[in-house]
């Protein structure tokens, strides 16, 4: 039971680092060289975002893998940024990665999200941001579907509202 235990607390662990990232300093001094047309105080977001979506998005932090809304829908639609209502992934390019949090192959279309570089946690990640804002929506690895490009865009549920089709 303990080796049982000890496995899933390791395989958590894993899991959480690969997508999640928490109050990346450097990510928001990466961010802070870029220009974003949409820009507001901490004050301001608290009014716009829920407390999960702040904290993921603002606070740059992550959800826990497997207890998010998105992770396991499977209804037809687009997911659009909870910051700004802007289209940034379709059902169409998501899928089950295992990961714990939604993934996709790509974004609905060119320009709507921006890679910066996270190096939190002592490793280099590429961070993925919504391009309008400069806030945190996941990222984005090399270990996706080979036939759809080898992208999985692993995103926090927080940071995204879902529009049925």
């Amino acid at each position: 039971m303990k080796a049982l235990l000890s496995i899933f607390l390791l395989i958590f662990m894993l899991t959480n680092s690969s997508c999640g990232q928490n109050k990346s300093k450097n990510a928001q001094e990466n961010n802070k060289k870029l220009i974003f047309p949409i820009q507001k105080s901490e004050e301001e977001w608290k009014k716009v975002l829920s407390p999960l979506s702040f904290e993921i998005m603002v606070m740059r932090g992550t959800e826990p893998p497997f207890k998010n809304t998105y992770n396991s829908n499977k209804q037809k639609g687009i997911y659009v940024s909870a910051a700004t209502g802007e289209p940034l992934f379709s059902s169409d390019d998501k899928y089950e990665s295992g990961s714990g949090w939604p993934s996709f192959t790509k974004a609905i279309k060119e320009g709507v999200i921006t890679v910066v570089k996270d190096n939190s946690h002592g490793m280099t990640r590429d961070e993925i941001i919504e391009t309008k804002t400069g806030l945190h929506l996941g990222h984005v690895f090399n270990d996706g579907p080979i036939d759809k490009g080898g992208k999985r865009y692993c995103m926090n549920s927080a940071a995204l509202k879902f529009i049925k089709k």
